[in-house]
């Protein structure tokens, strides 16, 4: 397989692995939020 190539799929999956964490990272902070929003109710419920 010719440089070119090998350097054409090596940024190819370096590309789909930041964006695969970045998602990652998106929903994890999105949960979060979510969790936060939950626990602010039960307390709003509990006064």
């Amino acid at each position: 397989m010719s440089t070119f190539i090998k350097r054409i799929a090596v940024l190819l999956v370096v590309t789909a692995l930041l964006a695969i964490v970045g998602i990652g990272c998106n929903t994890a902070h999105g949960f979060g939020k979510d969790m936060e929003s939950a626990g602010e109710s039960i307390q709003d419920g509990t006064n």
